[in-house]
């Protein structure tokens, strides 16, 4: 490998990090994830710290997979983890489902509403077919 496959190799990675991200936090943004999640458990002034834990998290959950980070807990600190993270994917997924009445909303207004079935199903397959490639190619 060059000097110049290595630089637009990172140029890339860098781009499509930031691509990512950028759709992650938009998504966030535009569903009102963070208000509702907050609104579901009636922590209204921990708004900003819902924030702050999404953001470190996924950095910190990046770098970990970058670089194959490991922590040795014991089982007891490991299942209190584990709690806490349940918890968190539970209040989110609960906030999504409360937003996600965006879709029919959005196709009636676009005309799309006879293809709403065929755009569900696009997004689960893909969702689907993303993560068998992610776990059976790069999962090495």
């Amino acid at each position: 490998m060059t000097v110049l496959d290595g630089v637009v190799i990172m140029f890339l990675g860098v781009a499509s990090g930031i691509a990512v991200g950028s759709g992650v936090i938009a998504l966030f943004i535009v569903l009102d994830i963070i208000p509702r999640l907050a609104q579901l458990t009636r922590s209204y002034d921990k708004a900003h710290a819902y924030e702050v834990a999404m953001i470190s998290g996924s950095l910190i959950g990046t770098a970990a997979d970058f670089w194959h980070l490991k922590i040795r807990l014991l089982p007891i600190v490991a299942i209190f983890v584990g709690l806490l993270c349940g918890v968190f994917i539970g209040l989110l997924a609960a906030a999504l489902t409360e937003v996600l009445n965006v879709l029919p909303i959005l196709a009636k207004r676009l005309g799309m509403k006879p293809y709403l079935f065929g755009l569900l199903m696009a997004m689960v397959f893909g969702k689907v077919a993303g993560s068998l490639f992610d776990w059976f190619i790069f999962d090495k």
